[in-house]
């Protein structure tokens, strides 16, 4: 066998995991060529220094570093005062620059101009950290000699005249603002007037948070059995939270199993010149209401995963900042991250995050009122649950990684070279897809992150998790792989009916469903052998599988061939060649060479039938799963050696890119409007895209730049891949890095947050190809 399967490589039928060396020897027909790092200089106060801005600067240079793969370089010029200073021993921060010293922004221009290598400066302004020295700032700005972006986390309505002036030289001396909220882009255009092409919005990141269980945390915390509201952040008078504290004896009354949870510690600052002046006013507010039962201080700088708990155990966030001039808050970004239901007062942010259902609004320092809307909200589930999804949604287009991609946009736009971003690809993580599997299959769908069993089984997902896991196997030879594949195997091999077809759809109760007499199952049928025939080749019988097990794959694929002629759907003809391929490799059996003959031959007449001028495809249109047609005949090809299907495949697989790859992306066909011959494809609107069509784009892609080295296929891999990264017409990331789970879809103007089985697994497919 060993000899054998030498002689077959010579042939060019390896599998995909006997490729990778070949691709590996083409990989430098593609590459983009290496250039070195745009860098950018960001000056903000930083870690360990501990306010808001220092932990923005912090969270979106992580994202950045995270989401890019050697072509931003991100330092810090760190911000501090001759009495307020900090050591700071990180890397990260290149220059510290004393905002009360005239010699140190001296200094730290002259460091700043020197640097050839040099690209952006970008400032994170807030005027409590310039106080008393906006005209240094400003000074210092323009003598800079590099691009400046200067982000407004304040933009103030009503300025006297020297305010509005100060901000309008900030202004003259940037390329770019931008701002996090469009009433602060409105309050810039309109008050201070500047001129909206100058101005970009990108609103405050939020954490992407893999959504637990709220009684768990609950019981976590020793809280199971109370209704929690809380807040968070540094305490200090403008938060305002004794709003709260007067509110809470009307809402006792209603539930008198509410807590209120105050999470966080005196801003330093605050404390440096008051001490705990402001805790000691509310724990004395909190004795004098006789309320000690329903509040809980949790007086500490608390850790981000902690808070993250802290937050979605709440049933609701309650905001009272009295400043109506805040344009934005980290604290309220990081509770809609969490899927908190929000009560809060009508700053800006609020006011524009919180329309259209996601949260509740009332009037500063109402306590009255505030009590009177908690309660109503606390006594309709359904109202939650609403605002809970309408947030999340929110919260995951404004996540840091979206936001990441948002400035790293921004950055090149403003650099005086031109920069291709390149964005680094995420290590495998099979948590999602393991959370997804039961002991009986992979189930279909997910709300959010959360499997839905509800929804059941299927053969297209159990097949593509068995491609999977033996691709994960192939890379890391990892046995606890080999119990899921097993699992995949088994409910492929238990949906098989005497009549040698496949049902594919199976209840939370394992029993096959009505729907499967519904529905043309055809190309159900096609992706289980596609499965079984790759599981077949890769696994090693008695070693990775049992003996039984293994000759049951055999029997089944043999069986199911003899009805394979009577089909007629293109894509179910496809994956069936393909398995049948990969099951060929082990069998070398003439006749499985034949069956693969004939439908190759059955799939070129659909393609001669429906060619004509301008275009060369198999039906009259373009749908779905596309690439999985011409990759099919190459296989056939690699099979039979008939240099007939090599040619169409390459035809059609050219014609078919032709009509996704715009420019530096790619835009799948969408499952709103298939693209049908004659019309437009410009036509059609955003939106629709499918992670499977991508994933089967990549699979193509690489099995044609193994065969047609130098026809830039390694190229439109690279390309297609990071549209599961953000380069897509939201710019926003498809795949979770935080769940291992692929989002469902990508529409015209959101993204689909739900987690299912065929999407986690398309971008494994995909990610797959790369290792």
């Amino acid at each position: 066998m060993k000899n054998q399967r030498n002689l077959i490589a010579n042939n060019g039928d390896t599998p995909f995991k006997e490729k990778k060396s070949d691709f590996k020897r083409v990989a430098r027909n593609y590459n983009i060529e290496s250039k070195p790092a745009a860098k950018v200089l960001i000056l903000s106060t930083y870690p360990p220094r501990e306010c808001g801005i220092a932990t923005y600067t912090y969270d979106l240079k992580k994202a950045l570093d995270s989401k890019f793969d050697k072509c931003l370089d991100i330092k810090i010029c760190a911000l501090q005062t001759t009495t307020d200073y900090y050591n700071y021993k990180t890397i990260d921060v290149d220059v510290v620059l004393s905002t009360d010293s005239e010699e140190s922004y001296a200094s730290v221009a002259d460091t700043i101009n020197a640097d050839k290598d040099l690209d952006l400066v970008m400032i994170q302004h807030e005027f409590g950290l310039f106080k008393y020295n906006e005209e240094s700032l400003i000074n210092f700005l323009k003598v800079l000699t590099k691009p400046i972006l200067i982000t407004f986390h304040t933009v103030l309505p009503y300025p006297n005249e020297a305010l509005e002036r100060n901000v309008k030289e900030l202004v003259a001396v940037a390329r770019a603002v931008s701002v996090m909220t469009h009433s602060s882009a409105e309050l810039l255009k309109n008050t201070y007037g500047v001129d909206s092409c100058k101005i970009k919005i990108i609103p405050h990141g939020t954490h992407l948070v893999k959504h637990q269980d709220k009684s768990i945390l609950k019981e976590k915390y020793n809280v199971l059995e109370r209704k929690v509201i809380s807040t968070f952040g540094f305490l200090g008078p403008g938060k305002s939270i004794e709003t709260t504290l007067y509110a809470l004896p009307e809402i006792i009354k209603v539930h008198p199993d509410i807590l209120f949870l105050i999470v966080g510690k005196t801003h330093p600052t605050i404390f440096n010149n008051e001490g705990n002046f402001y805790m000691h006013f509310l724990q004395k507010i909190v004795e004098n209401l006789g309320i000690k039962d329903h509040v809980q201080f949790v007086n500490k700088f608390v850790p981000l995963p902690e808070l993250l708990e802290y937050l979605q155990l709440s049933d609701c966030y309650i905001f009272t900042s009295k400043d109506p001039n805040q344009a934005v808050s980290g604290t309220f970004s990081y509770a809609v991250s969490c899927g908190c239901p929000i009560l809060s007062t009508p700053i800006p942010h609020a006011t524009e995050v919180l329309r259209g259902g996601k949260g509740l609004l009332f009037d500063f320092g109402n306590s009255k009122q505030l009590a009177e809307k908690l309660n109503d909200l606390l006594n309709n589930d359904n109202l939650l649950q609403h605002m809970k999804m309408k947030g999340l949604h929110t919260s995951s287009s404004n996540s840091w990684d979206n936001a990441a991609i948002a400035h790293a946009h921004v950055f090149v736009e403003q650099m005086n070279k031109k920069v291709t971003l390149r964005y680094k690809k995420p290590d495998i993580d099979l948590t999602h897809l393991l959370a997804l599997t039961t002991n009986v299959g992979i189930i279909q769908f997910s709300n959010i992150n959360t499997p839905d069993l509800d929804s059941g089984y299927t053969l297209d997902d159990n097949s593509r998790a068995l491609i999977a896991i033996c691709e994960n196997y192939n890379l890391t030879k990892n046995a606890g792989d080999l119990i899921f594949a097993k699992i995949y195997i088994n409910f492929i091999l238990n949906c098989h009916r005497d009549n040698c077809l496949f049902f594919n759809y199976v209840d939370k109760e394992k029993k096959f469903t009505g729907q499967n007499n519904e529905v043309n199952l055809e190309d159900s049928n096609g992706r289980a052998i596609w499965a079984l025939g790759y599981a077949y080749n890769t696994m090693v019988e008695s070693v990775d599988i049992d003996t039984v097990l293994f000759q049951n794959i055999k029997w089944c694929i043999n069986h199911f061939s003899l009805e394979l002629h009577r089909f007629s759907s293109p894509r179910a003809i496809a994956f069936a060649i393909k398995g049948l391929h990969f099951f060929n490799i082990k069998e070398n059996d003439a006749g499985n060479t034949a069956i693969i003959n004939k439908l190759a031959t059955k799939l070129s007449e659909f393609y001669n039938f429906y060619t004509e001028k301008d275009w060369n495809w198999f039906e009259p249109y373009l749908t779905y799963g596309n690439s999985v047609l011409p990759e099919a005949l190459l296989f056939a090809w690699k099979s039979t050696r008939d240099p007939q299907f090599k040619l169409i495949a390459k035809e059609s697989f050219d014609f078919l890119l032709s009509k996704i790859f715009i420019k530096d992306s790619i835009r799948v066909i969408s499952n709103k409007n298939w693209l049908i011959k004659g019309v437009d494809e410009k036509s059609s609107s955003a939106g629709g895209e499918q992670p499977i069509d991508v994933a089967y784009t990549i699979l193509a892609l690489k099995q044609f730049q193994i065969v047609f080295p130098f026809e830039g296929y390694g190229k439109k891999m690279e390309i297609a891949f990071e549209w599961f990264l953000g380069n897509n017409h939201l710019k926003q990331i498809i795949y979770n890095p935080r769940t291992g789970g692929c989002h469902d879809g990508l529409e015209e103007f959101n993204v689909n947050l739900n987690q299912g089985a065929e999407s986690t697994i398309s971008y494994l497919l995909a990610r797959y190809c790369f290792d």
